[in-house]
């Protein structure tokens, strides 16, 4: 259940998955006008889905929806994947466990030193995964500071958490383990990079960004070209449909399959 469903990378992500292992489920994006999602909900039910995702706007709306949410999507407060428990809808949010899984794969987060950029959807998904994941401090940098230091305050109830200002070029303090651009710039616009003094990335052990389009962004090619390690967004969209084809069919797909059709689809 998703917004501009046509031409859906994701959906190419799944249905390779779905192949690859001989699975017999289908992942089909249906766009679903805000007015309709409370039925668009009841016919999933009724048609026996396994259970769906669901993208903005529609993340924190579903909820109404739903008869139970999972301790990580209670605390972030948004739905992203829905699974069904008999004749019980459960959400899920796997966006930022997708980000835990991916980042595990270069590091051990348990006591890492986290910077985040961002206080949005993605930033609170992410920040609450590495809090429950172990980090052992948690930055959040946000121009407003209603948002930023409430989602600290959020983050605090796991792990060391502050909220910094985000005015002019961030400086990446000496000792960071992790940078993350959790926020939407550079989407779509290959040359845009957020305000980051680009100097002190070196200071960061591992730069992170959560746009996936273009692959290789900005930031990732400063921070690569001052010798920082990168991880790019397709992680944590791979990561995070592996997590619901696992609570959804109960199989632990192929990752290598999923990132490369979903490489094929953005580049297509």
């Amino acid at each position: 259940m998703s917004e501009g469903a046509a031409g859906n990378p994701t959906g190419a992500m799944m249905e390779a998955a779905f192949a690859h292992h001989g699975l017999a489920w289908r992942y089909v994006n249906m766009e679903v006008a805000a007015e309709a999602l409370g039925d668009a909900v009841d016919g999933s039910r009724a048609m026996g889905f396994r259970g769906f995702n669901c993208s903005m706007p529609h993340k924190v709306a579903v909820i109404h929806h739903l008869d139970e949410l999972a301790p990580s999507a209670s605390v972030i407060g948004a739905v992203n994947c829905v699974v069904r428990d008999g004749q019980r809808l459960v959400g899920h949010n796997t966006d930022g466990e997708g980000f835990v899984r991916a980042l595990r794969e270069r590091l051990e987060v348990r006591g890492s030193r986290i910077v985040v950029l961002g206080a949005g959807g993605a930033a609170r998904a992410i920040g609450v995964e590495l809090s429950f994941a172990g980090a052992a401090e948690i930055t959040v940098v946000n121009r407003d500071q209603v948002r930023g230091a409430a989602l600290a305050e959020l983050i605090a109830a796991n792990t060391r958490a502050e909220w910094r200002p985000w005015v002019g070029d961030v400086f990446v303090p000496p000792g960071t383990d992790v940078l993350v651009n959790a926020t939407s710039v550079g989407l779509y616009a290959p040359d845009d990079r957020p305000a980051v003094e680009i100097a002190s990335l070196v200071n960061a052990r591992l730069v992170a960004d959560v746009v996936f389009n273009p692959v290789d962004t900005r930031l990732l090619r400063d921070a690569a070209a001052v010798g920082c390690e990168t991880l790019d967004g397709l992680g944590m969209l791979v990561h995070q449909g592996a997590a619901a084809i696992e609570r959804w069919v109960g199989v632990s797909p192929d990752r290598s399959v999923m990132r490369e059709a979903l490489a094929s689809a953005l580049t297509t």
